[in-house]
This record gives structure tokens, sequence and C-alpha cells, in this order.
């Protein structure tokens, strides 16, 4: 079974090493994620770390999954709330990471249906996001029933330096 909690800034300082063993898998996947290949831990880790002012702002809100039987983090998800004035209502989903040793047993379904959710419970009325076009990442987010916006051709470049169109998604979130 999968469990989704929210990670604060405090349990994002608690539980970094792990998350940058996380983020180091999904990399080293080929998961395009803004990172390159030869990511080491250090550099995963400092990452990590740069996003703990927003967090203690509330700007990003971020969960994580545990579902294998040993308690440790195998997902996570972000989003980061528009600060300007007349962007309020929206946030940009970010970073959904799951371990490939623990997918195809739907924790990206649900670590975005959480996401989705606690958007909706704060007020966000519009999300969107994008990713590498073709990806496993893009499939889970039709099925979730984000609706597909277009395609910017060589967008971002994958873990291996190749560059990559991106498709652009949103979706209304409901309670």
């Amino acid at each position: 079974m999968t469990t989704i909690s929210p990670l604060d800034a405090t349990g994002l300082r608690a539980h970094r090493d792990e998350l940058a063993s996380l983020l180091l898998a999904v990399v080293d996947g080929g998961s395009s994620l803004g990172f390159l290949a030869g990511l080491d831990h250090e550099g995963a880790a400092a990452w990590w770390d740069s996003l703990l002012p927003a967090v203690e702002e509330g700007s990003l809100a971020l969960w994580v999954s545990r579902g294998g039987g040993d308690g440790r983090i195998d997902g996570t998800v972000s989003w980061y709330r528009e600060s300007k004035p007349n962007g309020r209502h929206r946030a940009e989903l970010r970073k959904l990471m799951v371990h490939p040793a623990a997918r195809g047993r739907g924790t990206a379904l649900a670590l975005l249906a959480e996401a989705e959710s606690a958007a909706a419970r704060a007020g966000v009325v519009l999300m969107f996001l994008d990713t590498e076009t073709g990806s496993g990442a893009e499939k889970v987010y039709l099925r979730a029933g984000w609706t597909e916006v277009g395609t910017i051709p060589d967008y971002a470049t994958d873990p291996a330096g190749r560059l990559h169109p991106t498709t652009l998604f949103y979706k209304h979130p409901q309670g």
C-alpha cells in the first residue's frame, strides 16, 4: 500500500539524503527532470536544499510516497504557486518522480491525486506542467485527466544531452 504525506521544511531537511538518492535513481533511469548524466549525490542533495526557502515560505508544496515494506521514500511530487497577484490562482506541477523499482504500482497517480486535491483546497483553480513528449510520464498525466495543450520542439535535453520536445498540460483540480 502506498502512503502519501506532505513534507514541510523540517521533513525536507531530515530526508534530504533519501530524496537525493531518489533523484539520482530517476535521472540514472533516463528521466528528463532538468538534470544531466553524471549528477552526483552532493549535487542532488544541494538541489533539494535549494528548495528549502520556497517550502518554508509556503510557495512550494511537496509530498512524498512510501510504498515498499521498508518505509523508504519511493516517490515525490511538488507544485509551485505563482506569487504574482494576477496568477495566485494557478500552480505549476513540478518534479513528479517515482523510483524505477516502484513503478507500475499506481504511485504516480496517487501522488498526482494528492497534489491536485491539496491544490484545490488551497484555492488553486488551474495547474499546468511540461513533460518530455513520448515519455512514460506523459501517459500518466493523460490517464489522470490532464489536458494536452501542445508540443514545443527541442525544449530540453535528456540526461544524455539529447534534445527532446516537451508536451504542455493543464488541469482544473478538484478537491
